[in-house]
């Protein structure tokens, strides 16, 4: 099982930057992170379901709370706290940032939705 060894919130730049026991660090941007909440209200029940996420290009992460020795919960600056990241998740979503933030940014534009809130 890949764990963190040190995870650290950049507020000026909103930024997650986390270094993993297999040595890969990655930077998730506040953004990346409540778009892709692993939380039923973003993904739903399944791939189907998932939600597309408008209007948080200002997000910020407010609070970071463990949860055991598995994962962590986040609180966003809108009030969305119900996603529990664990470390498979965060080191997943930090290896497929380059294909998924692309596709995000695309279903926005296919949407006429945008970033900005």
């Amino acid at each position: 099982m890949i764990t963190p060894t040190d995870i650290r919130l950049i507020r000026a730049e909103n930024l997650l930057t986390i270094t993993f026991s297999d040595g890969t660090t990655t930077s998730l941007p506040a953004e990346y992170l409540r778009i892709e909440s692993p939380s039923a209200e973003v993904q739903g029940h399944s791939q189907a379901e998932k939600k597309l996420i408008p209007g948080k290009r200002h997000i910020a992460i407010t609070a970071i709370e463990p949860i055991g020795n598995y994962a962590i919960r986040l609180t966003f600056s809108d009030g969305h706290d119900t996603g529990i990241f664990s470390w498979d998740i965060l080191h997943r979503l930090g290896q497929e940032y380059q294909t998924r933030w692309p596709a995000y940014l695309a279903a926005l534009q296919n949407a006429g939705q945008t970033r900005d809130p």
